[in-house]
């Protein structure tokens, strides 16, 4: 697995590509922690679960499967947070609904980030260079699946992470995803047309 830290980086640049407001304080959490949660299957070991289990370390909880049932979570939150009085101060108005159609529209969008964020760690483990593959398509299938590329390097579990190991563990995900994270997010940037400037009616 890429470190805890780095898991983080994808809802992180998703919020810095959007609009200011677009996510809201509430969703960029829910996001951090969809894209951290497939990790908590670490326990595993300490239930003497074995590692190729299907509850195992990026087993289950590293489905597609677990990604849209946190997505449904979320989209259930959005769902009803958006009927409560703070919900319109947490939220920037594309996301604070005053419609039916406009609450639609948030609770997808919510589902969306947290889906991405969530899919995210397994597709990012996908990529490392040792462990087993993931599960994505638990329960349908139990197969672990590898990226054709796997450039990051597996990070050691928490005893050795502060060592050499885990050093160059850090700079291989500095280079190979947060660079080209923060790369994307101001090419993104760049390209968005200016705001329009309302004109002096004087």
């Amino acid at each position: 697995m890429p470190s805890i830290i780095t898991h983080a980086a994808v809802p992180l640049a998703l919020w810095c590509a959007a609009d200011r407001g677009r996510i809201p304080p509430w969703l960029l959490t829910a996001g951090v922690v969809a894209a951290m949660l497939p990790d908590a299957d670490v326990l595993a070991f300490a239930l003497h679960v074995p590692y190729a289990d299907a509850f195992g370390h990026r087993g289950a909880s590293h489905s597609l499967l677990f990604a849209g049932v946190l997505a449904a979570l979320a989209a259930v939150w959005a769902l009803f947070g958006s009927r409560r009085p703070w919900s319109a101060v947490s939220c920037q108005p594309r996301l604070a609904p005053t419609t039916q159609a406009a609450t639609l529209v948030s609770t997808v969008q919510a589902a969306t980030f947290v889906f991405v964020c969530a899919a995210s760690h397994p597709l990012l483990d996908a990529m490392t260079s040792g462990g087993l593959g993931v599960a994505l398509a638990w329960p349908w299938s139990e197969h672990r699946f590898f990226a054709p590329w796997r450039p990051i390097r597996v990070s050691p579990f928490a005893p050795q992470f502060f060592s050499a190991r885990g050093v160059a563990t850090l700079l291989s995900e500095l280079r190979w995803v947060w660079l080209p994270l923060a790369g994307a997010v101001v090419a993104w940037k760049l390209i968005q047309p200016a705001p329009a400037v309302p004109r002096d009616p004087s």
